[in-house]
């Protein structure tokens, strides 16, 4: 798909059984609102066994079963930070090295080339990362293995400016139950936003593959006063 295509993201989601987690910012298209979405899927039982909940700063995740968790290193961690810069976006806990280098003015191309993909071998996760700015401007990022080795890492960072109506996403994998996932492949992809928060909430989460959906957040901030409006999902709560 050519990057510069607008997408119906809803269908994107319902064609990939295990995208992993997801990442998209985006804006409505009466240019009032940013949009910022993250969800995340699962294979495994210990991977099912978590769920999205509010916190003060933005959104963490928490296991049903603590004593069932077998690596929370991998599987809990801050997907959502609000911060003085924006808001961060984030599949693995690179979202914590991203908000103490923000939260003392350095960048944020500084904080990811301090870490690198996901050490989960045989799968080698990309690590993606995006970043809402106050003025609807957005930035996206991954941090790959340059084989399936899983030796080297490719680093890409991406900036948008804000265009009514549309976004871009990314996700972890390019996944049709494959026994290890492959990686993402090429740009941020682009997809169309609605107005209705209610109504694209509700269709990205009944998109998503009903055996491996886990939760979803999604926020709409309005661009003039800063207030928002926010829906968290979870499959088990």
């Amino acid at each position: 798909m050519n990057a510069y295509e607008v997408s119906r993201f809803a269908k994107i989601l319902s064609q990939n059984e295990y995208p992993g987690c997801g990442i998209a910012l985006g804006m409505t298209p009466d240019g009032k609102r940013s949009v910022a979405l993250c969800f995340i899927t699962g294979r495994t039982l210990n991977s099912r066994n978590r769920f999205f909940v509010e916190e003060e700063d933005g959104v963490g995740i928490r296991a049903f079963e603590p004593k069932l968790i077998q690596d929370a290193r991998h599987i809990l961690y801050r997907p959502v930070y609000e911060t003085d810069r924006g808001l961060i976006l984030a599949n693995g806990d690179q979202s914590d090295i991203l908000r103490d280098y923000l939260s003392v003015g350095k960048s944020w191309e500084a904080a990811l080339r301090s870490y690198g993909f996901e050490d989960d071998r045989p799968n080698a996760t990309p690590r993606i990362s995006g970043l809402l700015c106050k003025d609807g401007s957005y930035r996206l990022s991954v941090l790959k293995a340059e084989s399936t080795l899983g030796r080297g890492c490719a680093r890409s960072f991406y900036e948008y400016a804000p265009v009514p109506g549309l976004g871009h996403y990314l996700h972890s994998y390019d996944c049709h139950d494959a026994p290890v996932p492959p990686s993402l492949t090429g740009e941020p992809r682009c997809l169309s936003v609605c107005n209705d928060m209610e109504l694209f909430a509700d269709i990205l989460w009944d998109q998503l593959n009903g055996k491996n959906k886990i939760s979803l957040f999604l926020r709409y901030t309005d661009l003039e006063t800063g207030e928002y409006e926010q829906r968290i999902f979870n499959k088990r709560k």
